[in-house]
């Protein structure tokens, strides 16, 4: 109660200052959307692999042109780092978006019991298509779309650990961006004989606000430094604090909650251990002082963030 009373004085909105999170289509990314709809007609269903904690606003209406031509089935994963409490009503929006196949999986790593329901989720889909006609022993090809790192590539290997005992067959990293290959296929599955076309996060070049850009870069789809990491930082401090989310004084030993994200930082960076040093002028001459390093707090308080270390998110 009393964390609540002092949020009360707190910021009611965010000063973007300006800030436009319109343009980040690298090369590769356009390239890749080009060749994956030229690849379609050889593709029985298409799995959207997305962030749980961004159900809504991180889809990008590219994807809408493709999925309206094949089975889709909408996987919303890391639902482990999201807040569920409002499930219901996230279904219901994503139903007037036309989404009619979903499931959730639990965060980047893909636990066998998450691979375990998506392959008889499509299987049934498929059965139910009526431009599905397949042989028993033809090859059963999947397309992996969705924005950066979501676990796209987690989840082609979870499919290979589990149905052909064998490791990773594509890279995974935290930063966007990083499978490059484009529609590489992938076997995963003997029985039946099932293939997946791995392709790059493709992010809508035209952001529709910078919220929506906020958002993403929070989820880590967008590179911090593109955004500024102490900017984006604030911007988290923002919504812990609207959402009442104090767990992060417990996490950081603060008294109370704070408003002032170089506050929050600075003390972080204590914690730490983390200085850099810094010229100033004293009026006599330069001298050499100690202060925090802002920038290595606010990206660990942005990693703690993304591994759900300040409890479970909900952006949308």
């Amino acid at each position: 109660m009393a964390s609540s009373r002092v949020a009360n004085k707190f910021r009611t909105a965010f000063n973007y200052k300006g800030y436009e999170v319109t343009r980040w289509f690298p090369g590769h990314m356009a390239k890749g959307l080009s060749r994956m709809r030229r690849q379609l007609r050889q593709v029985d269903c298409v799995l959207e692999v997305h962030d749980a904690r961004i159900p809504i606003s991180g889809r990008t209406p590219r994807f809408q042109e493709t999925l309206s031509v094949r089975p889709h089935l909408l996987v919303l994963n890391k639902m482990d780092l999201a807040d569920l409490s409002r499930k219901n009503e996230i279904e219901e929006k994503l139903q007037r978006q036309n989404v009619e196949h979903l499931t959730f999986s639990s965060c980047n790593s893909f636990k066998d019991q998450d691979v375990k329901q998506i392959m008889p989720r499509v299987m049934d889909i498929l059965s139910s298509s009526p431009e599905y006609h397949k042989e028993e022993d033809e090859d059963i090809t999947l397309m992996v779309i969705g924005i950066p790192n979501v676990g796209k590539s987690s989840l082609i290997n979870a499919f290979r650990r589990m149905y052909l005992k064998k490791g990773k067959a594509t890279p995974v990293g935290k930063d966007p961006g990083i499978t490059r290959s484009v529609l590489t296929k992938i076997r995963v599955s003997d029985r039946p004989s099932i293939f997946l076309l791995d392709t790059p996060g493709v992010l809508t070049p035209n952001i529709p606000d910078v919220e929506t850009g906020f958002k993403l870069a929070l989820v880590g789809a967008i590179k911090d430094h593109l955004v500024g990491e102490d900017f984006l930082a604030d911007y988290l401090l923002f919504r812990l604090n609207r959402h009442e989310n104090f767990r992060y004084v417990e996490h950081y030993g603060l008294q109370e909650p704070c408003d002032q994200v170089m506050r929050v930082l600075g003390h972080i960076a204590v914690t730490m251990g983390k200085s850099r040093k810094v010229r100033m002028d004293s009026g006599t001459g330069a001298v050499i002082v100690h202060q925090p390093n802002f920038q290595v707090a606010a990206l660990q308080f942005l990693r703690d963030f993304r591994q759900g270390a300040l409890g479970p998110a909900m952006l949308d």
